[in-house]
């Protein structure tokens, strides 16, 4: 509960692995403490590293309500009305820089481009998924040639703990790494963009303060929005970074971890 024993006054929660199910399911559990929460007047935020066009399934599950932040916080989009909001994308300028250094660290990197209209790559970029909406295979001087949700680079050697590491001392400051795999990729985004920033901008225009935000996830791309939040929780099976983080901890997905902790707090 909030100080003085006050209800959240809003809930944050990443998808894949917090909620989302290995299957790619949402139980119904976890749809009616969503729905619960909701009727109350609470907003839920869902906070994610998906591009929108992976969240149409999302919003038909619950609702269509609401708003969620997409690509680590590049994006806001509209659950309702399913359009983004908000972008807060990577410059071409700074993120063919970030390509260069890390090539120049990492010569078999690939990288691939994230946009609003789609998702090209590098031929060494090799999807482990059926991507969607992927628009050319070509060079990432040639792919990438407008503001970017996000750079991907990927590295078929390097566990993404090992990757994270490497690139955050090749490119430093100059934009933000971060993963949420646990294969070797490595999510970009613009500099101080994080699933963080863009929820603290929308809690301030809400007038709900960081004390009263409750929230959940399970991967390293979490970790700035659980830093953040005034109660965060960490699912089971999380990664370990993101279970030494915090002092509050949910049963994992499968055993509708978050459902549950909703359910208490909220007297569902």
């Amino acid at each position: 509960m909030g100080a003085g024993g006050r209800r959240p006054r809003l809930v944050a929660t990443d998808l894949d692995g917090t909620i989302v199910r290995p299957d790619g399911e949402i139980s119904d559990r976890t749809v009616r403490a969503l729905q619960g929460v909701a009727d109350l007047g609470v907003p839920v935020v869902f906070v994610t590293g998906r591009p929108p066009r992976w969240m149409a399934p999302v919003a038909e599950r619950t609702g269509h309500r609401g708003l969620a932040i997409c690509a680590n916080g590049a994006l806001v989009y509209d659950l309702h009305t399913e359009q983004v909001v908000d972008t807060y994308p990577l410059s071409v300028e700074v993120g063919l820089e970030v390509s260069r250094l890390l090539r120049a660290a990492l010569p078999d990197v690939g990288f691939a481009v994230e946009t609003a209209q789609g998702f090209s790559r590098e031929s060494s970029y090799r999807p482990r998924y059926d991507v969607g909406m992927e628009s050319a295979v070509a060079a990432v001087e040639e792919i990438f040639t407008g503001p970017a949700t996000k750079l991907l680079a990927r590295h078929e050697s390097l566990d993404a703990d090992e990757l994270l590491a490497t690139a955050r001392e090749a490119v430093g400051d100059l934009a933000e790494l971060t993963h949420s795999s646990t294969s070797g990729l490595v999510e970009i985004s613009a500099a101080g963009v994080s699933k963080a920033s863009t929820l603290a901008r929308l809690c301030e225009r809400q007038g709900v303060r960081a004390a009263d935000v409750l929230a959940f996830g399970d991967m390293p791309n979490d970790l700035p929005m659980l830093a953040w939040a005034g109660h965060a929780y960490a699912v089971a099976g999380a990664h370990p970074a993101v279970l030494a983080a915090v002092d509050r901890y949910a049963p994992g997905v499968e055993q509708d971890g978050v459902a549950r902790v909703l359910e208490a707090t909220f007297d569902l």
